[in-house]
């Protein structure tokens, strides 16, 4: 079998280079899109009680649904391709975020908010200078989990006709070609972990940088 899956390699490595930068296109347009909406959504929740809740139970429930019936119904309303994929992974994607900056930003200690808000700070300077700094390593770890999530995610992608690594794992499951499945999953995994330790540096130096050391 490896064998096998290494010849797949060989033989089509031209098509598993196109696979892989398809792969991270989806990934990229999704992630830009939940970096936007996540922060932005997480930080209007903490000044609104409301608004925090029906967030949180929409996201939690759109969490609910598998994400092969998220695809199928979005396949209704944006058609086949790239477009409701990047859609559904970044309604996936977007529930740590918002989660993780919600949290993040409610945690910061009141007495240094209170602190800098009798020297003066005006709203926006305790956002951008200090609870969004001390929130940082909260909000990356969300961050963290919402990107591996969505490398994951898009290996189901071409179940609606998306490119991406996801092309040979469901080629291989149609045809029952074991060695061209793995041949994909294996990227798929790869690239996750890789990512998954490269963020997970970068949060344990934004602690480091956070505490001084």
């Amino acid at each position: 079998m490896i064998q096998d899956v290494l010849g797949i390699y060989r033989d089509r490595s031209d098509d598993f280079i196109r696979y892989f930068f398809e792969h991270l296109h989806i990934v990229f347009v999704s992630v830009s899109i939940v970096a936007f909406i996540g922060l932005g959504l997480g930080i209007a929740m903490t000044y609104s009680r409301r608004l925090a809740s029906v967030v949180l139970a929409v996201s939690g429930f759109l969490y609910t649904i598998p994400s092969i019936a998220m695809f199928g119904i979005l396949v209704f309303i944006t058609g086949i391709g790239n477009t409701s994929a990047i859609v559904a992974i970044s309604i996936y994607g977007a529930l740590p975020l918002i989660r993780n900056t919600y949290v993040g930003l409610k945690e910061v200690d009141a007495s240094i908010l209170e602190a800098a808000t009798g020297m003066g700070s005006t709203e926006a300077q305790l956002l951008f200078r200090i609870k969004l700094p001390l929130a940082t390593p909260v909000i990356m770890a969300g961050f963290r989990t919402t990107l591996v999530m969505m490398i994951a995610l898009g290996g189901i992608a071409s179940f609606i006709g998306a490119g991406g690594l996801g092309v040979p794992i469901w080629a291989g499951i149609a045809i029952n070609n074991r060695a061209l499945t793995i041949a994909g999953s294996l990227l798929v995994a790869l690239l996750a972990v890789v990512t998954d330790v490269l963020m997970g540096f970068i949060e344990r130096f934004l602690r480091l940088k956070l505490h001084g050391k």
